[in-house]
């Protein structure tokens, strides 16, 4: 568990807080993350990443390896001045300080939605369909939002957004803008839980 706060200003946000907070549209990128947030604390283990992958119906070994790449990568930088834990806890509260270069720049350092970012990808790249990007569309994205030498920047932008295709594309591998946009607020994850548990109940 993360360890004290001494700054009573920077004390630690219970869930109402959290959700409150994410419910605005400046902080779409906690909302982003809180899904996998899995009981509502404010903190996400490994093993709530985790479950939060295979909630949306990932598999044991991408969701393993999602949840020790994401955690190890987005502790330490949500716990500025704090000592490393061996859990790995990521705080919500601190996810902008998570944000990696060679993205699409949708949201901006502070967490907040930049819709003209947004917009950007699909004008700029969506080229067979305007509302949609192909296989090979998402990987000419990647390539051309390369900085140079941010080598876990690529990693980062590569993993998020093939693992986004994996789960998301339609039954003509198309990624949708609308499926896009729903996982920058968190929303895509929440209906692939519901229809992945509607599904389970509907099974003979």
């Amino acid at each position: 568990m993360a360890s004290s706060d001494p700054n009573p200003d920077q004390k630690q946000l219970n869930a109402g807080d959290v959700r409150f907070a994410a419910s605005d549209e400046q902080n779409l990128l906690q909302k982003h993350v809180m899904f996998f947030d899995r009981n509502h604390d404010g903190i996400i283990y490994p093993w709530e990443t985790f479950q939060g992958f295979r909630a949306i119906g990932c598999g044991y070994l991408l969701s393993g390896t999602a949840a020790i790449f994401i955690n190890l990568g987005l502790s330490s930088k949500t716990r500025p001045g704090r000592f490393p834990s061996l859990l790995l806890p990521i705080e919500i509260r601190n996810i902008q300080r998570g944000k990696h270069g060679s993205d699409s720049g949708a949201y901006d350092s502070q967490g907040r939605f930049v819709p003209a970012k947004f917009e950007e990808i699909f004008a700029k790249h969506a080229l067979s369909h305007p509302n949609a990007l192909t296989s090979d569309e998402l990987g000419e994205m990647l390539k051309q939002n390369r900085e140079p030498k941010n080598y876990a920047g690529w990693l980062g932008s590569y993993s998020e957004w093939k693992i986004l295709f994996l789960l998301g594309k339609d039954e003509n591998g198309l990624l949708q803008k609308d499926t896009v946009r729903s996982v920058y607020d968190g929303s895509l994850f929440e209906r692939m839980e519901k229809e992945r548990q509607l599904s389970s109940k509907n099974k003979p």
